[in-house]
Order: C-alpha cells, then sequence, then structure tokens
C-alpha cells in the first residue's frame, strides 16, 4: 500500500506491540508526567471497553472499587474503560505505560454507550457489505463509536496490507464522521471477541491478561503435553496463552524434580524415571525386569548432582 495512505491508516500493525504493556521487574513507576509519584498514590489495572486492552492509570479523586467504569485517554482517543482492581505491585508498570483518569463515568455516559450499540452493529454491517464490494481481502471484527471523540473505529484482519481508499471514502460519506481503520492480528481478534478454550473457560487474553509473556514450544515441552499443534494451540491458531500462564510453576516444579531418563538406586535396585507429573507432584519409575513404582516428589533429593531416594 502506498506512503500516502497514511493519514488514513492507522495502527497498520498487529496490537500485539502495544503503548501499555507489562515492564521488567526494575522498571517501578516513581513518577508520571514528569511529576514525582507519591508511594501511597493508587494505581489501577483497566480493560479499555473496545479493545479489551490491559493498560494502568492513577487517579486524583477519591479511592475506586473494582468495576467501575471511567474515562480514560487511550491510543484511540478518550473512551470508557472498566476498572479491574488495585494494582499490588508498582513494578506492573513502567512510568511510560501509565495515563490518568480524566474522571468516572457519569450515568449520560453509560447511557450514550448504551446508545451507540445498535449504531455500531449497523456500521458494522454496512462495512461488511462494502468489503464485498470492493472485493477487499479483509475481514471485519468489531466497530466502535468512541464515546468521547467523533470517531468510528474498524477493527480488522487481514493476511497483508489492504489499500482500502475507496472504502473509507464510502464510509465517510455514509456516516459523517472521522473513520479510522486498524489492522489487528490473530491473537488481538481472540482478545476482542472473546470465547472459550479447549478448558471450557474464558480465553486468557480475554478474561485474565493480555499482557502475558511471550508464548513458546519450550513450554510445552516442559509441561510434558504432545507436541500436536491441534492440542497446544487455541481457536485462534496460535499456541496457547496458558502456555505462558502456567509456565513458572511448571519450571519451579520441574526444578525440584529429577528429569526423565535419570536412573536412581532405591531398596538396593536401579530404577529409571520414565515420567513426570509435576501437577501431582508424583514421579513414576521402571526397572528392567518391568516393575513400576511411583513415589511423590518429596522423596527425592539432589545431593553433589546426584538424585537418591529418600527411605
Amino acid at each position: 500500500m502506498d506512503n500516502n495512505l497514511n493519514d488514513e491508516y492507522s495502527g497498520g500493525g498487529a496490537l500485539d506491540g502495544m503503548d501499555y504493556g507489562y515492564a521488567g521487574d526494575n522498571d517501578i513507576v516513581t513518577e508520571i508526567e514528569g511529576r514525582a509519584l507519591p508511594p501511597d498514590t493508587p494505581v489501577y489495572q483497566l480493560r479499555i471497553a473496545c479493545s479489551n486492552e490491559t493498560i494502568y492509570a492513577v487517579y486524583s479523586g477519591q479511592e475506586l472499587k473494582p468495576g467501575t467504569m471511567v474515562l480514560v485517554p487511550t491510543r484511540y482517543g478518550r473512551d470508557l474503560a472498566r476498572l479491574s482492581g488495585r494494582v499490588c505491585s508498582r513494578m506492573l508498570a513502567s512510568i511510560s505505560k501509565i495515563t490518568r483518569i480524566d474522571r468516572v463515568a457519569t450515568e449520560l455516559d453509560l447511557e450514550r454507550e448504551k446508545n451507540n450499540s445498535p449504531k455500531e452493529a449497523e456500521a458494522y454491517s454496512i462495512c461488511k457489505q462494502k468489503i464485498i464490494e470492493h472485493k477487499l481481502e479483509m475481514k471485519l471484527v468489531s466497530t466502535h463509536f468512541l464515546l468521547d471523540d467523533n470517531k468510528l473505529l474498524f477493527f480488522f484482519t487481514a493476511e497483508n496490507r489492504v489499500d482500502f481508499r475507496e472504502l473509507v471514502k464510502d464510509l465517510v460519506a455514509i456516516f459523517k464522521v472521522r473513520i479510522e481503520l486498524r489492522q489487528i492480528g490473530i491473537r488481538d481478534e481472540a482478545r476482542i471477541t472473546g470465547g472459550l478454550g479447549a478448558c471450557g473457560r474464558p480465553f486468557c487474553c480475554y478474561a485474565i491478561s493480555d499482557k502475558l509473556k511471550p508464548v513458546a514450544i519450550k513450554m510445552a515441552k516442559e509441561q510434558n503435553l504432545s507436541l500436536n499443534s491441534m492440542k497446544i494451540s487455541g481457536p485462534c491458531g496460535r499456541l496457547l496463552c496458558c502456555l505462558a500462564y502456567e509456565h513458572s510453576f511448571y519450571a519451579e516444579q520441574r526444578r525440584l524434580m529429577p528429569n526423565e531418563g535419570v536412573k536412581v538406586t532405591f531398596d538396593g535396585v536401579s530404577w529409571k524415571i520414565t515420567e513426570i507429573n509435576a501437577v501431582r507432584g508424583m514421579i513414576t519409575m521402571h526397572t528392567e525386569d518391568g516393575r513400576v513404582l511411583r513415589l511423590p516428589n518429596n522423596r527425592f533429593e539432589k545431593t553433589d548432582s546426584h538424585w537418591t531416594v529418600k527411605k
């Protein structure tokens, strides 16, 4: 797509590189907007209503309760966000990743948001039809009217960059507002639309946090999972987010257990460890003559790089 489209094309890449994100353990919030942030200042975690992204913010008024709807600056413009709760550690957000809540949403704000819902459904239908008419290879995900700005957002996915100049012209002519098309990634689509995973619970990226560490195939190996892509991938087609969410538990448990293949002596017999169950804390061993023995991991101890079984 040509560079002249830059004014119309906002967010040319996936939202994976978000403005608001998890920071390193040493990145502690001490100031905001160049001013010192008092140690007792509450820092809140918020969810942007339209994209379900997590952001961090402070508020100068009275302490806010979880579930409170607030008006806050976002990457898209000023909009509604739901307060998830107070951040327990300042290490969760860096100085450059924190914003300031403008005010608590009023009944008028909530009513306006409710009235926008049918308009967004209509905009979705119209845009989808226009995409078909222009034969564009893109999938419309959702639409959203900013609460405090004369702007209509369209989130879509596509394999490649899309030249949608004519589509934008049509949409501007129909809705008479500023139009912003945002190309997002597959994971972002899952986060926005939500759904249930294979575990029967809501998607991690939708219900827990969109700030999980990157997911790697190594995590599946360390959790003794089948490397069949169908079994370790979510509905979005990417590796399961919960692999990263649960990885620290498995890493700690495996540190306390011997690896598969290690040989130990128990009751004067040589045993080979064949299976590790980190969740149950159980270790399975076999002998050459086929005997099987399962012991809890607290029966094993490591001395001078060698594993032994306690009586």
